[in-house]
């Protein structure tokens, strides 16, 4: 594999999306320690302290509009110095392990491109199970050889035909929200982007769907994956991932309408 020994092959980009997260962007970019040779923070216009605060850390910054999750990525990529990239949410960080094992990597990359399993936490409880964990995302990667995509409000990072990919061992910690109030707020957001981007695209639903996929979603994350284990926030998890299929059926519905 020898283009993976071009001379910026073992050199590493660490790109970070972020909007008002001043709150996070400390701790993101804390636990990258030396290992970046390029930080770049793509910021969308915060209101505040996120940028001041990444350019004191070190990092690069550019100023771009946004308008989707996949589209603020595909940027982040596009302009990182290198190849190899790491690709991160501000509501992200790294666990020692991974920096470990990334610091391997440079050394000696033998593969295209590696899963980091993320482990979320809501109030501050780290979730085991349910719908939550495991969480592969493909996050380390050349970028030679993978594609953004996904579907609102979602982005992935996906890999092209041919490409090796393994896993690492460590865990990608992920604070997805602070308290039920920012995740009934995250779920009325999502689910809004999601019913419109199911009608643009000609989906349409229906009293079944709306009764019925819901009751199936908890079930399936509450019961079959397990998240009762998870004590009350399994519960929660499970409870607005349920509410969120509602809200995204019924706000369809409600475009259908219209």
């Amino acid at each position: 594999m020898a283009e993976l020994k071009d001379q910026d092959g073992q050199k590493l980009s660490v790109v970070i999306m972020t909007f008002n997260e001043a709150a996070n962007i400390d701790r993101c970019i804390a636990a990258l320690s030396d290992l970046a040779d390029d930080l770049l923070v793509v910021d969308s216009f915060s209101t505040d302290d996120t940028v001041a605060i990444a350019q004191s850390l070190g990092a690069r910054i550019l100023h771009h509009p946004f308008k989707s999750f996949t589209d603020q990525r595909r940027f982040c990529i596009e302009n990182a110095h290198y190849d190899l990239v790491l690709a991160l949410d501000a509501d992200e960080w790294l666990s020692d392990e991974i920096v470990m094992e990334i610091r391997q990597i440079k050394e000696n990359r033998r593969l295209d491109c590696y899963l980091l399993n993320r482990l979320n936490s809501i109030g501050g409880q780290w979730l085991y199970h349910g719908g939550w964990h495991p969480d592969w995302k493909l996050r380390l990667f050349d970028r030679r050889k993978v594609v953004c995509a996904g579907t609102p409000p979602h982005d992935s990072i996906d890999p092209t035909s041919g490409t090796s990919v393994g896993k690492l061992r460590g865990k990608l910690f992920h604070e997805s929200d602070q308290n039920i109030e920012s995740r009934i707020h995250t779920v009325d957001r999502y689910s809004t982007t999601a019913a419109r981007h199911l009608y643009e695209s000609g989906k349409k639903t229906n009293l079944i769907r709306l009764l019925l996929k819901p009751f199936f979603r908890f079930l399936s994350e509450y019961v079959f994956q397990l998240g009762f284990l998870d004590g009350f926030y399994g519960f929660v998890v499970a409870k607005t991932s349920a509410q969120y299929v509602f809200l995204r059926e019924a706000k369809l519905w409600e475009l259908q309408r219209k």
